[in-house]
């Protein structure tokens, strides 16, 4: 890895590792020159490819640590003490229960900016569920905009034709 340059030099961020906005900012952040180090959960968690193919988790080294034991605790809250930054995406109160959360982190630093990433805000209606983009799309309506009438929006097709796996394209729907 090339030594960090960019307008961030010098900024260094802890990213708890999660999916989608949060492993996405902290590599624009790394490759703007921030020395961000991920930790990723002993044990793996979702892996959707090897960590080393993983296209989101460039530009950044990372460690694994087991959160629920004190000794991962620990090791957190010491690479808390030497960072600017502090990204999270997991689900409201779950730092929070590992003794992570906002409070634990400013205790050992003051001075830290504690960032959460969550798809519905940290309270609310929606808060403890997970959002995605399709979650937003579906919800406001604009996921009907992506089909047509009898045409299922998740491949393109009739209904009939998606569920049986049928690659055979598929005429105008008939009522």
């Amino acid at each position: 890895m090339k030594p960090p340059s960019g307008p961030l030099t010098g900024i260094r961020v802890v990213e708890l590792a999660g999916l989608g906005s949060g492993p996405y900012a902290c590599m624009l952040l790394a490759e703007m020159g921030a020395d961000v180090i991920r930790v990723d959960r002993r044990g793996g968690g979702l892996q959707i490819m090897p960590t080393d193919k993983e296209m989101l988790h460039r530009s950044r080294p990372n460690v694994a640590v087991d959160l629920k034991s004190p000794q991962g605790r620990e090791v957190l809250l010491r690479l808390v003490e030497r960072a600017d930054v502090l990204i999270e995406g997991l689900r409201p109160g779950v730092t929070e229960r590992l003794g992570l959360g906002p409070d634990d982190c400013l205790a050992r630093n003051a001075g830290l900016v504690y960032g959460r990433m969550t798809g519905w805000g940290q309270d609310g209606p929606l808060a403890l569920t997970a959002g995605q983009d399709i979650n937003y799309l579906g919800l406001t309506g604009a996921l009907h905009a992506s089909g047509g009438r009898r045409v299922d929006p998740t491949c393109g097709r009739a209904p009939r034709s998606c569920r049986s796996g049928s690659a055979r394209p598929e005429g105008p729907a008939r009522r």
